[in-house]
């Protein structure tokens, strides 16, 4: 069972996405909250491993939430950001400080119930728009940065697919090589770009050309 915790400040959709969850075999519903103003003591009473959080609440927005959980050092709960908006500041601060996955709230019940399990199983996913700016902006980055950070060919098609939301397995079937060759390309991304984790080398990415 992925144990999920929600923050949803609107009630009528917080109760809706309580519902789905309790309803899905596969997930248990550990806690939901209106506001995510002690999102750390939250996270240390309930344990959840993927926290489902929406950006605009009052006190606290949802990337305010997130900054908080990755400067407390919780870097193990994935998060997934739930937003009516697909704008592209939001996106980037959402990415650069560690978000998991990104989504609109019009994403039909059973796509989000997905989206939740393939970012608990390390994938990042994105709403199809979301994903669309995301390699927009990567692909701007790229065109602008000499600097590739001596990537091959072949790594940054790793990378771009690490942008998309692709899980290991998605990667491996999209570029027809095994999942321990995926391994191996990350690992070297990582070396070159000196980083520890997907989404902390896609925010490298874009702070490069986005600050």
């Amino acid at each position: 069972m992925i144990k999920i915790c929600i923050y949803e400040d609107n009630k009528q959709m917080r109760e809706s996405l309580c519902l789905l969850i309790e309803s899905s075999g596969d997930f248990k519903l550990e806690a939901s909250f209106g506001h995510c103003v002690d999102v750390v003591n939250d996270y240390k009473r309930n344990r959840p491993d993927v926290i489902l959080m929406d950006i605009d609440m009052p006190g606290k927005s949802g990337i305010e939430g997130l900054i908080e959980l990755r400067t407390a050092g919780i870097t193990e709960v994935k998060v997934v950001m739930l937003t009516v908006f697909d704008d592209n500041a939001n996106v980037f601060e959402a990415i650069k400080n560690g978000a998991n996955g990104y989504l609109l709230k019009k994403t039909p019940p059973a796509q989000l119930l997905q989206y939740l399990k393939d970012a608990y199983e390390g994938g990042a996913p994105m709403t199809s728009s979301v994903a669309t700016q995301v390699l927009n902006m990567f692909t701007e980055v790229y065109k602008q940065k000499n600097d590739n950070y001596n990537l091959s060919e072949r790594e940054r098609e790793v990378l771009k697919a690490l942008v998309k939301g692709y899980s290991y397995k998605m990667i491996a079937d999209e570029l027809f090589i095994s999942i321990d060759t995926v391994r191996s390309h990350i690992k070297k991304i990582y070396e070159k770009m000196h980083v520890n984790s997907k989404t902390e080398a896609v925010a490298l990415a874009f702070r490069n050309n986005l600050h």
